[in-house]
């Protein structure tokens, strides 16, 4: 069966995350390979007030994911969300393959963004930007006014 990609935002319980949050945001990788996927970014997207109160909550942990699974597992995971203390409410989309690149690239420029060295290394520009180019032709049209 082909593995698709989603996208996974999940609001986590802040009051829980503020005190452990390598446990509650690992608890989003877990799920996610025990049942066989494959989590391409796993980020913090941010904290802020929720616009009404969930399971007596006001305020919410976003946290963003992307992960490779086969379709028919999704259902599983969504359960496994239902079930967890932790996870207040949670999305998720199934990404079009013309964009998944772009889309995990730019998850991984986020500074608390999580990712394996593969992944890290193939989202990266392979050629450097010469920037002294750029300095000297800034110059010239400088000296020609």
């Amino acid at each position: 069966m082909a593995e698709n990609v989603y996208e996974g935002m999940f609001i986590l319980d802040s009051n829980r995350f503020g005190r452990d949050a390598e446990a509650v945001s690992g608890q989003v990788a877990r799920i996610i390979e025990e049942a066989g996927g494959t989590v391409l970014v796993s980020r913090l997207w941010e904290e802020r007030r929720l616009a009404y109160p969930i399971k007596g909550h006001r305020k919410g942990t976003y946290w963003l994911s992307y992960f490779r699974l086969e379709g028919p597992k999704l259902a599983w995971i969504e359960r496994q969300c239902q079930l967890s203390d932790s996870m207040l409410r949670f999305l998720f989309l199934k990404v079009d393959p013309r964009i998944v690149d772009a889309l995990v690239a730019h998850a991984l420029a986020g500074p608390t963004a999580k990712a394996e060295p593969e992944e890290v290394a193939a989202a990266r520009p392979s050629d450097p930007v010469d920037v002294g180019e750029a300095d000297e032709t800034e110059t010239e049209a400088a000296d020609v006014r």
